[in-house]
């Protein structure tokens, strides 16, 4: 009896430590070997840096009709050229206090985006790839041709490269999106400059720690921010990056509003009134069954007593009295107006945003298992050995 409890005892201590440490080596491999839906990453937070499409640290210049589709601005240098006859259709912001804070966000972001792990290593030649979501390492970037960006259904998928050196596309280059479109989550950290190719047809937040350059013609969908470097145009266009859409609202006001058979062709000026109301005018064929309560309108009751300052009459008619049948389209709809990608655009840009937490956590709790497991083994060697 006693060697039966004492192997059934060993028995119950190896599984106590087999299942510690199963747990905390696959937290561990989980770690170094994460899947995609693990690896997922959250878009960079741009801060105040989002309403700029050129941001620049010591200059922007300008040769040609180029165009800018939100704010410009430069800090802590002072200075902007070439505006006109290039157009910016936000606000110019020159070493002011904006352009100091945008700055700021700007260094967050791009260390942000520097930081951001796991990562896959690309060659430097872009052109011909295609690409998931993901982060991207690449110790010099240059593209020739064409770079497709696959979001595979995903509106909130996130690409960031991280290049340790310059980032320069041929003429004519360009990057696309296939299986759906969201320039907003497309990053590149550039360690040093970023130029476009003339004809480059471009998208994305570009981060150069100094300088960028588009050539002649090339076109950006996205941001061009250098920290500390110029900011150098010629004849482009820029437009603000279009994020996903946010969901349809579920309703926008339908249930407030009744047939629509109030205002106009009901009560009003031209039949009831102090002045008009009365058994000679309101009579079956105008108040009655087709607008007032049943009960009221007719032609024994309408009069000044009943039809008039209670709910007839050019002062009343209309949000403060027929609310049973609705009321007009002018009155419902600020009220419940949905709410657009761009009201909560910077709501979801907020800094900072991490991406390893998640991974710190999980290879903690790993190890601790792994620890508890050995101990636990221990504890059956010296238990073995003294029986």
């Amino acid at each position: 009896m006693t060697a039966r409890l004492r192997d059934l005892r060993l028995r119950m201590l190896a599984l106590m430590i087999a299942i510690p440490t199963a747990v905390g080596s696959v937290a561990v491999l989980m770690m170094w070997y994460p899947t995609s839906a693990y690896a997922q990453s959250a878009p960079v937070g741009l801060g105040t840096a989002a309403n700029f499409a050129v941001l620049a640290g010591s200059t922007v210049t300008n040769t040609g009709d180029t165009v800018v589709g939100q704010d410009l601005g430069v800090h802590p240098g002072t200075a902007v050229t070439g505006f006109p006859p290039g157009e910016v259709l936000g606000e110019i912001h020159e070493a002011d206090a904006v352009a100091q804070q945008a700055k700021t966000d700007l260094t967050t972001a791009y260390n942000d985006a520097a930081g951001r792990t796991p990562f896959t290593a690309l060659d430097v030649e872009l052109g011909g790839e295609t690409l998931g979501p993901g982060v991207y390492r690449i110790t010099a970037a240059q593209l020739t041709g064409q770079l497709t960006l696959d979001l595979q259904e995903d509106p909130d998928a996130v690409f960031i490269f991280q290049i340790d050196s310059t980032l320069i596309t041929a003429s004519n280059s360009s990057v696309i999106f296939i299986n759906g479109a969201s320039p907003c989550n497309v990053y590149w950290k550039v360690g040093s400059s970023a130029t476009l190719g003339t004809g480059t047809d471009f998208l994305g937040n570009i981060m150069a720690s100094e300088s960028v350059t588009m050539n002649t013609g090339a076109t950006l969908e996205g941001r061009a921010l250098a920290q500390t470097g110029a900011v150098t145009l010629d004849t482009n266009t820029i437009t603000e990056p279009e994020c996903a859409p946010d969901a349809p609202p579920t309703s926008d006001g339908p249930t407030s509003d009744g047939p629509t058979t109030d205002g106009p062709t009901t009560d009003g000026p031209t039949t009831d009134g102090p002045t008009t109301d009365g058994p000679t005018t309101d009579g079956p064929t105008t108040d009655g069954p087709t607008t007032d309560g049943p009960t009221t309108d007719g032609p024994t009751t309408d009069g000044p007593t009943t039809d008039g300052p209670t709910t007839d009459g050019p002062s009343t008619d209309g949000p403060t009295t027929d609310r049973p049948t609705g009321d007009d389209s002018t009155s419902n709809g600020p009220t419940l107006k949905a709410k657009t990608s761009s009201d909560d655009f910077m709501s979801w840009v907020g800094l900072p945003i991490t991406g390893s937490g998640a991974w710190v956590t999980i290879l903690t709790a790993g190890l601790a298992l792994i620890a508890a497991g050995g101990l636990l083994a221990f504890l059956a060697w010296r238990r073995a050995r003294q029986s």
